[in-house]
């Protein structure tokens, strides 16, 4: 589910799994993923543009009152694409807000090491919403998708801080938290430095339990739900849950061997779930 929010490095997670996952859909429900799909985009290429932080501001300060105007009854051009998904998923307004928000922590200052609940925090708003506006188009039930959606998200968004350590401190950015860093021995908050230090596998730690976790809680609402309306996030998750196996055992020490699933894979696991 959180795979969605983007395509790109910054842990709104990239692409290929997200459409496997999302071509088992019925066309009805794959176009509605890929209108939310579209506005997940729209707001990341705002907070990840180059230049002042005030203009980009302003720009999710418009997406925001576009979004008040969808739910207004008086769409802009470019979320027209969206009222047929909100009236018949019933998406809620305060989830593409949330969304928004969490594009905001990353324009309004680089993050750097923050503290684990405001990073949990920023993975509720850009993995978690993401994801409670996925479960209604996947047709699950309420209370179980809205717990998906919390687990399946920070489960994906978790792995992608692991995954996408190198590209986010090219970026400025570092969203290891602080009291994982300080457990493992790590003071300093400098992107380039941490991801230096021999200690950087300690501090990972922490967040690759916290993840297993998470994806094991996911686990059980799936394994509880009806399987039509949990293939998709099954895909995603045992995708996410190789990238992570595979980063554990490539470890953190420099260099790091970026890690990406093969399209031969990211196949199998359609089939397979898309059959079974």
């Amino acid at each position: 589910m959180a795979e969605i929010a983007a395509g790109n490095a910054d842990n709104r997670p990239s692409g290929s799994s997200f459409y496997a996952a999302m071509r088992i859909l019925p066309r009805a429900r794959r176009e509605a993923i890929f209108e939310i799909y579209g506005f997940c985009r729209a707001v990341d290429d705002v907070a990840d543009a180059h230049g002042p932080r005030e203009p980009r501001l302003a720009a999710l300060a418009q997406w925001r009152a576009d979004v008040h105007a969808l739910y207004a009854g008086e769409p802009p051009a470019r979320l027209r694409g969206l009222v047929e998904p909100v009236r018949c998923y019933d998406l809620g307004r305060e989830d593409f807000l949330a969304i928004i928000a969490g594009m905001e922590m990353d324009v309004t200052a680089d993050i750097r090491a923050p503290d684990f609940s405001t990073l949990d925090l920023y993975c509720d708003r850009v993995a978690s919403a993401v994801g409670r506006l996925c479960v209604n188009v996947f047709g699950m039930e309420a209370e179980a998708g809205t717990a998906l959606a919390h687990q399946l998200g920070r489960a994906l968004q978790l792995t992608n801080i692991l995954r996408d350590l190198d590209e986010d401190a090219a970026r400025g950015r570092l969203y290891l938290p602080r009291e994982a860093l300080e457990a493992a021995g790590i003071r300093i908050d400098d992107p380039a430095l941490v991801l230096m230090h021999p200690a950087l596998g300690a501090a990972c730690a922490p967040v690759i339990e916290r993840a297993k976790n998470h994806f094991r809680a996911a686990d059980a609402i799936m394994d509880r739900s009806p399987r039509g309306a949990i293939r998709a996030p099954r895909i995603m998750a045992e995708a996410y849950k190789r990238i992570l196996t595979r980063l554990v055992e490539r470890g953190f020490s420099a260099p790091r061997v970026p890690v990406r699933l093969n399209k031969p894979l990211l196949l199998w696991i359609l089939i397979r779930h898309a059959l079974f």
